[in-house]
């Protein structure tokens, strides 16, 4: 198991990338908020020679501006993730089965060439979810032992911790595994 955080701007900038193989950081919310970390986050990881990942986290609406405005404020380097975070929005709200399927296929098709994953807790994967469809791989949160999710589905990521930061686990054999897959292979 390869290991990783996910950071938002909650987070330093300087955050530890100390025996990392992988990082995600939050991009944007929505179709108005942008991290105003994205930058100086996404650089430490890249410094330390993690796989970068970006996430999106998904409101119910306007599905096709949310896709256009995640692509368009997050770097477009052949290698990196995407992803899209589905889970509870701040107003209790959040976005439908069909909205989250089409999210991910508005992704793909505006970055063809960048793997688009779905990150989601247990209880909206065995509840909530009713189609399976997570893009390119599943990144389930479930705060359990590392690699050991409760769920039936093939996953890639684990989030299994949030203290101090959120901590996942990637279910590849090694760093480079991890990179032939994030760049299509």
């Amino acid at each position: 198991m390869l290991r990783g955080v996910d950071v938002s701007p909650y987070q330093s900038s300087a955050y530890d990338t100390s025996g990392l193989s992988f990082v995600f950081i939050k991009a944007t919310e929505g179709h108005s908020y942008v991290n105003p970390k994205l930058t100086a986050q996404t650089k430490t990881a890249r410094e330390a020679g993690c796989v970068v990942g970006f996430y999106h986290f998904l409101w119910p609406g306007n599905i096709t501006a949310q896709a256009e405005y995640f692509v368009g404020r997050t770097p477009e380097k052949a290698g990196d993730l995407l992803a899209v975070d589905w889970e509870t929005t701040g107003d209790g709200t959040h976005a439908s089965n069909a909205e989250k399927d089409g999210f991910i296929r508005a992704v793909k098709q505006l970055r063809p060439h960048n793997r688009v994953v779905l990150y989601t807790n247990r209880d909206f994967w065995l509840t909530i979810d009713t189609t399976s469809y997570a893009g390119d791989g599943l990144w389930i949160a479930d705060y359990v032992t590392a690699g050991k999710p409760r769920i039936q589905a093939s996953w890639r990521f684990h989030q299994y911790s949030s203290d101090p930061v959120d901590k996942d686990v990637a279910n590849f054999a090694s760093t480079a595994a991890l990179r032939t897959w994030a760049s299509g292979g």
